[in-house]
């Protein structure tokens, strides 16, 4: 593989690693905040795949070493994630599901241009993305469903 398109898939697989890592901070605060009867099941899920996410920013921040990548820096992280944060409302558990499935819809794009990206030129971060990918689209699934659930009540 060429030097830039190993630059390219490091970029690439550190943007994921960036959304990971911002997903951890808002699963964990939007976790603590809610209350209520109806966010019991959306505080578990997300308590639960905090350790999930921070596992992926793991195999993501590895790879990018592999591929003779630096993993940014805390300093370097961009924050973006809008739809996530905490609602001003400790109840309103629906802001809360419609943020999640659209941090992992944008992780599941992220995900695919990266397995389009190393189609050809490099199998094992292809193979590892397409794990990972597989992962996020089971917690926007399970949101879906809470989704479909809460607007039912």
């Amino acid at each position: 593989m060429d030097d830039a398109k190993r630059n390219e898939i490091i970029d690439l697989l550190a943007k994921a690693y960036n959304m990971e890592l911002e997903t951890v901070l808002t699963f964990i605060a939007n976790a603590e905040w809610l209350d209520g009867i109806r966010a019991k099941h959306i505080k578990d899920s997300l308590a639960a795949d905090v350790q999930e996410e921070i596992g992926h920013a793991q195999m993501l921040a590895k790879r990018i070493k592999v591929l003779d990548g630096r993993i940014p820096g805390s300093m370097e992280l961009k924050m973006t994630q809008n739809t996530l944060q905490p609602p001003s409302d400790s109840v309103d558990v629906l802001d809360v599901i419609k943020g999640v499935i659209d941090v992992e819809e944008a992780a599941v794009d992220q995900y695919q241009i990266i397995i389009e990206a190393t189609e050809g030129v490099d199998p094992v971060t292809q193979d590892l993305c397409i794990t990972l990918k597989g992962d996020e689209e089971e917690h926007r699934r399970e949101f879906k469903g809470f989704l479909q659930e809460a607007l039912k009540m």
